[in-house]
């Protein structure tokens, strides 16, 4: 089976002030699955972001955590696509989202950007929403008033037990999602909950 994701993207917000925010949910994915192949990502100006390339479970991948802010991700997601010549139905991006409580994830392609400015920059990038989407849940405060905040908020120890425990569970079915076998991979995923 031809691989089918050869792109996985990480949405957050670069530098200290930001480190382990919910808003980083994605670029937390991408650190933990450079990890595990090894790797680490290191700054890549072509990219706007953090860069590398790894062979994991078979599988040959680009990581990328962009440097750019969260509205300009897209940037950075055009550059690696351009030069590798990736289409967006080959890219993953990974990003928190309010809709789902944390310890949560689900996988899907295409949609809207339900308001995330980092999806909304990527689609007018990449020119439509064709690309798949890990949608790491981190819950809502309640109030929409207060979401800006808790985005940027940091990951308590228990939301930060949930969020490992899932970004692990994710990485158990990313195998089976880059290589076409995505109905497989949603199935495990959607009904893991940490």
């Amino acid at each position: 089976m031809a691989q089918s994701i050869l792109m996985v993207v990480g949405l957050g917000n670069p530098g200290s002030d930001y480190e382990n925010t919910r808003h980083n949910a994605g670029a937390l994915f991408v650190e933990a699955l450079a990890r595990d192949a090894g790797q680490s990502l290191r700054p890549d100006k072509k990219f706007h972001g953090l860069y590398a390339r790894i062979n994991w479970q078979g599988l040959d991948l680009h990581l990328l955590n962009p440097s750019t802010y969260m509205n300009r991700s897209g940037l950075a997601i055009k550059a690696l696509a351009d030069f590798y010549k990736i289409t967006p139905e080959q890219v993953l991006v990974v990003h928190d989202e309010l809709d789902l409580p944390p310890g949560t994830a689900k996988l899907k392609q295409g949609g809207g950007h339900g308001g995330h400015n980092g999806l909304r920059d990527t689609i007018a990038h990449l020119g439509g929403n064709h690309f798949h989407r890990l949608r790491v849940g981190i819950g809502h405060p309640g109030d929409s008033r207060q979401v800006t905040n808790y985005v940027l908020g940091r990951i308590g120890k228990q939301e930060g037990e949930q969020l490992q425990a899932v970004i692990d569970e994710a990485l158990r079915v990313l195998p089976d999602a880059a290589s076409g076998k995505l109905p497989q991979a949603m199935n495990r995923l959607h009904s893991f909950k940490a």
